[in-house]
């Protein structure tokens, strides 16, 4: 084996095991908590979640089987049915992004409406849509027989036999519209929603830091010293939501895009793609599902309340986790308070 296969060996289990453990924490959130159910972005981060447990399930072990052994794993119709899996799974796990990116969009630019033009009904069909968009391609890739193991991505992938060119025209082209109404659309979404809740965010700090700066100046008798921490707290403020956007756009650029592009040059049959690098981008693309509970959830002050509230059932340590919701409270709150407890 050489040091290429067993760094990726490693990177495959290493992003299976943390995609499942924090997709099933989001998921086992949801089941304690009711407030969180209540919410209508929980439908997008439960599709989202049950997405990605089930690529952690299904295809990161097949592609762990093709890249330790070199070969298909198992047999034939095993190897279509996750084939199958991973276009839908995938697909249905962007457009779940595009809808939590138009969701945040929507409670942002329409906060007094956000009720009326975001209801459970709604998320409901935005859900059913991103099902049955998922289907139809997957659905018309396992009837044209269009699924097999691919030997550069060492998985079972959307993949055309080199005995069957003659369909290579409408694969293309299937290829092509694939990755347009998955990568492409909802990068375009991501960004129109997200630069848009970016916008409406710096306007807010800049009124908010118009009245920390008033109020810093009728506070003559406060020290420098909270003056300028409390200035510090507001420059951080403003990095605050660009550091957010950066984060929900760059990582679908960066786990999604190499595989993609490799997909999409693939299809110039003078292009060799090196078996390394086609691993290393569908490593790449799993690696998204992984990031996913952290970009979305884990790291929001209600998740890690009800997280810490069932981690502290489980050890039996109440004291604990009063100790740490209070810990991950006053972390939380502390930038709006900064002014109001040094005064």
């Amino acid at each position: 084996m050489s040091i290429p296969e067993f760094l990726l060996e490693v990177s495959l289990v290493v992003i299976a095991v943390v995609s499942l453990l924090t997709n099933l924490s989001v998921l086992l959130c949801f089941t304690q908590s009711a407030d969180l159910r209540s919410h209508v972005p929980g439908l997008f981060i439960l599709n989202l979640s049950f997405s990605n447990v089930l690529l952690a399930i299904i295809n990161m072990p097949a592609t762990f089987i093709g890249v330790a052994g070199s070969a298909k794993p198992l047999g034939d119709l095993y190897c279509q049915a996750v084939s199958f899996c991973e276009t839908f799974l995938t697909t249905n796990a962007m457009l779940s992004m595009a809808a939590l990116s138009m969701d945040r969009w929507v409670a942002v630019v329409f906060p007094l409406s956000y009720s009326s033009k975001m209801r459970h009904r709604d998320a409901f069909l935005i859900v059913a849509y991103s099902w049955l968009h998922s289907l139809t391609f997957s659905l018309t890739q396992l009837l044209m027989h269009w699924g097999g193991y691919s030997h550069i991505y060492a998985s079972c992938t959307v993949h055309l036999d080199t005995e069957d060119m003659s369909h290579l025209a409408a694969y293309g082209t299937f290829t092509v519209l694939l990755h347009l109404s998955s990568f492409v659309f909802c990068f375009v979404v991501l960004c129109f929603a997200y630069l848009k809740v970016l916008r409406v965010a710096r306007s807010h700090c800049k009124r908010i830091d118009v009245i920390t700066v008033q109020t810093l100046l009728l506070l003559v008798d406060i020290h420098p010293s909270v003056k300028q921490r409390c200035l510090a707290e507001q420059k951080k403020r403003r990095q605050r939501a660009t550091k957010k956007i950066c984060i929900f756009i760059g990582s679908f650029i960066l786990c999604f895009s190499p595989y993609v592009i490799t997909r999409l040059l693939e299809l110039l049959l003078s292009l060799h793609v090196p078996r390394y690098w086609g691993i290393a981008t569908k490593c790449l693309s799993y690696a998204k599902a992984s990031s996913d509970p952290f970009v979305y959830c884990l790291l929001r002050q209600q998740y890690r309340k009800v997280l810490v509230s069932v981690i502290s059932r489980i050890l039996g340590k109440d004291r604990y986790s009063l100790s740490a919701r209070s810990i991950s409270s006053t972390l939380d709150t502390a930038d709006d308070n900064c002014i109001a407890r040094n005064t």
